[in-house]
Protein backbone atom coordinates (compact mmCIF):
# COMPACT_ATOMS: atom_id res chain seq x y z
CA UNK A 1 0.00 0.00 0.00
CA UNK A 2 1.35 3.44 -0.98
CA UNK A 3 1.96 5.65 2.09
CA UNK A 4 -0.17 8.80 2.06
CA UNK A 5 0.95 12.13 3.45
CA UNK A 6 -1.37 14.60 5.10
CA UNK A 7 0.69 17.77 5.05
CA UNK A 8 -0.87 21.08 6.12
CA UNK A 9 0.54 24.48 7.00
CA UNK A 10 0.33 23.42 10.63
CA UNK A 11 2.55 20.44 9.79
CA UNK A 12 5.21 22.79 8.42
CA UNK A 13 4.96 25.14 11.40
CA UNK A 14 5.49 22.21 13.76
CA UNK A 15 8.54 21.08 11.79
CA UNK A 16 10.06 24.57 12.03
CA UNK A 17 9.33 24.74 15.76
CA UNK A 18 11.00 21.35 16.23
CA UNK A 19 14.02 22.35 14.14
CA UNK A 20 13.27 19.67 11.54
CA UNK A 21 13.86 20.32 7.83
CA UNK A 22 11.32 19.61 5.09
CA UNK A 23 11.55 19.37 1.31
CA UNK A 24 9.77 20.97 -1.62
CA UNK A 25 9.97 19.98 -5.28
CA UNK A 26 8.25 21.16 -8.44
CA UNK A 27 5.79 19.00 -10.38
CA UNK A 28 3.58 19.89 -13.31
CA UNK A 29 1.52 16.77 -14.02
CA UNK A 30 -0.36 13.95 -12.29
CA UNK A 31 2.28 11.24 -12.79
CA UNK A 32 5.14 13.22 -11.26
CA UNK A 33 2.88 14.61 -8.54
CA UNK A 34 2.13 11.02 -7.51
CA UNK A 35 5.81 10.04 -7.57
CA UNK A 36 6.95 13.14 -5.69
CA UNK A 37 4.32 12.92 -2.95
CA UNK A 38 4.76 9.17 -2.38
CA UNK A 39 8.55 9.65 -2.16
CA UNK A 40 8.09 11.79 0.96
CA UNK A 41 8.25 15.35 -0.38
CA UNK A 42 6.13 17.55 1.89
CA UNK A 43 5.41 20.43 -0.53
CA UNK A 44 4.80 20.30 -4.28
CA UNK A 45 5.38 23.59 -6.10
CA UNK A 46 3.47 24.00 -9.35
CA UNK A 47 5.97 26.56 -10.53
CA UNK A 48 5.89 29.02 -13.38
CA UNK A 49 9.30 27.43 -14.06
CA UNK A 50 7.19 25.26 -16.36
CA UNK A 51 7.67 28.02 -18.90
CA UNK A 52 11.33 27.11 -19.12
CA UNK A 53 11.39 23.35 -18.47
CA UNK A 54 8.16 22.36 -20.26
CA UNK A 55 7.56 25.13 -22.78
CA UNK A 56 11.20 25.78 -23.69
CA UNK A 57 11.06 29.53 -23.02
CA UNK A 58 14.06 31.56 -21.87
CA UNK A 59 12.21 32.92 -18.81
CA UNK A 60 9.00 32.47 -16.82
CA UNK A 61 7.41 35.63 -18.22
CA UNK A 62 5.27 34.06 -21.02
CA UNK A 63 3.43 31.74 -18.60
CA UNK A 64 -0.27 32.59 -18.24
CA UNK A 65 -2.78 32.08 -15.45
CA UNK A 66 -4.55 29.58 -17.72
CA UNK A 67 -1.31 27.56 -17.92
CA UNK A 68 -1.03 27.58 -14.13
CA UNK A 69 -4.66 26.55 -13.59
CA UNK A 70 -4.29 23.62 -16.01
CA UNK A 71 -1.09 22.30 -14.46
CA UNK A 72 -2.40 22.77 -10.92
CA UNK A 73 -5.44 20.67 -11.85
CA UNK A 74 -3.13 17.95 -13.21
CA UNK A 75 -0.96 17.93 -10.08
CA UNK A 76 -3.99 17.79 -7.80
CA UNK A 77 -5.16 14.63 -9.56
CA UNK A 78 -1.93 12.77 -8.81
CA UNK A 79 -1.06 14.19 -5.41
CA UNK A 80 -1.02 11.83 -2.42
CA UNK A 81 -1.25 14.24 0.49
CA UNK A 82 1.56 16.75 -0.10
CA UNK A 83 0.81 20.46 0.27
CA UNK A 84 0.31 22.01 -3.19
CA UNK A 85 1.67 25.51 -3.74
CA UNK A 86 0.95 27.22 -7.06
CA UNK A 87 2.64 30.26 -8.59
CA UNK A 88 0.79 33.35 -9.67
CA UNK A 89 2.47 34.09 -13.02
CA UNK A 90 3.82 37.37 -14.36
CA UNK A 91 1.16 40.07 -14.77
CA UNK A 92 -1.53 38.17 -12.84
CA UNK A 93 -1.37 40.11 -9.54
CA UNK A 94 -0.93 43.77 -10.47
CA UNK A 95 -3.82 44.82 -8.19
CA UNK A 96 -5.27 43.35 -5.01
CA UNK A 97 -8.53 42.57 -6.80
CA UNK A 98 -6.79 40.80 -9.69
CA UNK A 99 -4.68 38.90 -7.17
CA UNK A 100 -7.77 37.67 -5.34
CA UNK A 101 -9.53 36.59 -8.54
CA UNK A 102 -6.54 34.65 -9.90
CA UNK A 103 -5.63 33.16 -6.52
CA UNK A 104 -9.17 31.90 -6.07
CA UNK A 105 -8.95 30.26 -9.51
CA UNK A 106 -5.77 28.42 -8.48
CA UNK A 107 -7.34 27.30 -5.21
CA UNK A 108 -10.37 25.96 -7.10
CA UNK A 109 -7.93 24.08 -9.35
CA UNK A 110 -6.51 22.27 -6.32
CA UNK A 111 -3.81 24.50 -4.78
CA UNK A 112 -3.55 24.77 -1.00
CA UNK A 113 -1.72 28.10 -1.13
CA UNK A 114 -0.38 30.53 -3.74
CA UNK A 115 3.06 32.04 -4.22
CA UNK A 116 3.75 35.64 -5.23
CA UNK A 117 7.07 37.31 -6.04
CA UNK A 118 7.85 40.60 -4.36
CA UNK A 119 8.39 42.55 -1.15
CA UNK A 120 6.44 44.87 1.11
CA UNK A 121 4.28 46.19 -1.73
CA UNK A 122 2.46 42.84 -1.60
CA UNK A 123 1.20 43.43 1.95
CA UNK A 124 -2.22 44.74 0.89
CA UNK A 125 -2.77 41.73 -1.37
CA UNK A 126 -1.52 39.31 1.31
CA UNK A 127 -4.02 40.73 3.81
CA UNK A 128 -6.86 40.50 1.30
CA UNK A 129 -6.04 36.89 0.44
CA UNK A 130 -5.73 35.89 4.09
CA UNK A 131 -9.09 37.48 4.83
CA UNK A 132 -10.57 35.34 2.06
CA UNK A 133 -9.05 32.08 3.27
CA UNK A 134 -6.16 31.91 0.79
CA UNK A 135 -2.72 31.26 2.34
CA UNK A 136 0.28 32.96 0.73
CA UNK A 137 3.96 32.22 0.24
CA UNK A 138 5.95 35.39 -0.49
CA UNK A 139 9.01 34.92 -2.72
CA UNK A 140 11.98 37.22 -1.98
CA UNK A 141 15.58 37.55 -3.15
CA UNK A 142 16.04 36.66 -6.81
CA UNK A 143 12.51 36.83 -8.20
CA UNK A 144 12.64 35.36 -11.74
CA UNK A 145 9.67 37.40 -12.99
CA UNK A 146 11.87 40.50 -12.46
CA UNK A 147 14.85 39.06 -14.32
CA UNK A 148 15.01 41.99 -16.76
CA UNK A 149 14.88 44.50 -13.91
CA UNK A 150 17.80 42.74 -12.20
CA UNK A 151 19.74 42.49 -15.47
CA UNK A 152 19.92 38.71 -15.31
CA UNK A 153 19.84 35.86 -12.79
CA UNK A 154 22.09 37.35 -10.09
CA UNK A 155 22.63 36.72 -6.39
CA UNK A 156 20.66 39.24 -4.30
CA UNK A 157 21.31 40.81 -0.89
CA UNK A 158 25.11 41.00 -0.93
CA UNK A 159 25.05 44.74 -0.22
CA UNK A 160 24.23 45.82 3.35
CA UNK A 161 21.27 48.05 2.35
CA UNK A 162 19.71 45.42 0.09
CA UNK A 163 19.98 42.85 2.88
CA UNK A 164 18.41 45.24 5.39
CA UNK A 165 15.46 45.96 3.08
CA UNK A 166 14.93 42.25 2.41
CA UNK A 167 14.80 41.47 6.14
CA UNK A 168 12.32 44.30 6.71
CA UNK A 169 10.19 43.08 3.80
CA UNK A 170 10.04 39.61 5.34
CA UNK A 171 8.93 40.92 8.71
CA UNK A 172 6.28 43.19 7.17
CA UNK A 173 4.94 40.36 5.03
CA UNK A 174 4.74 38.11 8.07
CA UNK A 175 2.77 40.79 9.92
CA UNK A 176 0.43 41.06 6.90
CA UNK A 177 -0.39 37.35 7.19
CA UNK A 178 2.09 35.52 4.94
CA UNK A 179 2.07 31.79 5.77
CA UNK A 180 5.41 30.88 4.17
CA UNK A 181 8.42 32.69 2.77
CA UNK A 182 10.66 31.55 -0.10
CA UNK A 183 14.17 32.95 -0.44
CA UNK A 184 16.11 32.54 -3.69
CA UNK A 185 19.80 33.10 -4.48
CA UNK A 186 21.04 35.03 -1.47
CA UNK A 187 24.18 34.59 0.65
CA UNK A 188 23.98 31.81 3.23
CA UNK A 189 24.57 34.08 6.24
CA UNK A 190 21.73 36.41 5.19
CA UNK A 191 19.36 33.48 4.63
CA UNK A 192 20.12 32.14 8.10
CA UNK A 193 19.45 35.54 9.72
CA UNK A 194 16.32 35.84 7.60
CA UNK A 195 15.03 32.44 8.78
CA UNK A 196 15.75 33.24 12.43
CA UNK A 197 14.02 36.64 12.21
CA UNK A 198 10.56 35.30 11.29
CA UNK A 199 8.19 32.77 12.84
CA UNK A 200 6.84 31.33 9.57
CA UNK A 201 8.70 28.53 7.73
CA UNK A 202 11.28 29.68 5.18
CA UNK A 203 12.01 27.66 2.02
CA UNK A 204 15.36 28.24 0.33
CA UNK A 205 16.77 27.74 -3.14
CA UNK A 206 20.36 28.79 -3.55
CA UNK A 207 20.08 30.23 -0.02
CA UNK A 208 22.24 27.83 1.94
CA UNK A 209 21.50 25.28 4.63
CA UNK A 210 20.14 27.64 7.27
CA UNK A 211 16.58 27.79 5.96
CA UNK A 212 13.77 25.56 7.23
CA UNK A 213 13.36 23.79 3.88
CA UNK A 214 14.78 23.44 0.38
CA UNK A 215 13.13 23.56 -3.04
CA UNK A 216 14.49 22.53 -6.43
CA UNK A 217 13.06 22.30 -9.92
CA UNK A 218 12.33 18.61 -10.60
CA UNK A 219 14.04 18.58 -13.99
CA UNK A 220 17.17 20.22 -12.55
CA UNK A 221 17.64 17.69 -9.75
CA UNK A 222 17.07 14.82 -12.21
CA UNK A 223 19.79 16.23 -14.47
CA UNK A 224 17.60 16.58 -17.57
CA UNK A 225 17.54 20.37 -17.93
CA UNK A 226 19.56 21.46 -20.99
CA UNK A 227 22.29 24.04 -20.60
CA UNK A 228 24.44 25.02 -17.64
CA UNK A 229 23.37 23.70 -14.25
CA UNK A 230 22.93 26.41 -11.59
CA UNK A 231 25.42 26.29 -8.74
CA UNK A 232 22.73 25.50 -6.16
CA UNK A 233 21.53 22.36 -8.00
CA UNK A 234 22.69 18.80 -7.35
CA UNK A 235 21.98 15.97 -9.79
CA UNK A 236 20.33 13.39 -7.53
CA UNK A 237 20.02 10.84 -10.36
CA UNK A 238 23.74 10.14 -10.06
CA UNK A 239 24.11 6.78 -8.34
CA UNK A 240 20.37 6.06 -8.46
CA UNK A 241 18.55 3.45 -10.55
CA UNK A 242 15.16 5.20 -10.62
CA UNK A 243 13.54 8.62 -10.51
CA UNK A 244 11.75 7.64 -7.30
CA UNK A 245 15.10 6.75 -5.76
CA UNK A 246 16.55 10.14 -6.73
CA UNK A 247 13.60 11.99 -5.20
CA UNK A 248 13.85 9.97 -2.00
CA UNK A 249 17.58 10.72 -1.83
CA UNK A 250 16.85 14.43 -2.19
CA UNK A 251 14.23 14.34 0.58
CA UNK A 252 16.60 12.42 2.88
CA UNK A 253 19.54 14.75 2.20
CA UNK A 254 17.42 17.81 2.95
CA UNK A 255 16.11 16.24 6.15
CA UNK A 256 19.59 15.28 7.34
CA UNK A 257 21.17 18.60 6.36
CA UNK A 258 23.53 17.03 3.81
CA UNK A 259 21.95 19.17 1.07
CA UNK A 260 22.76 21.88 0.27
CA UNK A 261 26.47 21.35 0.80
CA UNK A 262 29.03 24.17 0.74
CA UNK A 263 29.50 23.95 -3.04
CA UNK A 264 25.79 24.73 -3.56
CA UNK A 265 25.85 27.95 -1.51
CA UNK A 266 26.66 31.62 -2.07
CA UNK A 267 28.76 33.86 0.19
CA UNK A 268 28.43 37.56 0.93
Amino acid sequence: MVPTLNITLNSLRKLKAAGEKFSCLTAYDAAFAHTVSTAGIEVILVGDSLGMVLQGRDSTLPVTIEDMIYHTQCVAQGNQGALIMADLPFGSYATAEQTLENSAALMRAGAHLVKLEGGRWLCESVRLLAQNGIPVCAHLGLTPQSVHLFGGFKVQGREHEAARVMLEDAQLLEQAGTALLLLECVPTDLATRFTESVHVPVIGIGAGAGTDAQVLVLHDMLGVTPGRRPRFVKNFMEGQSSIEGAIKAYAEDVKSGQFPAEEHQFTS
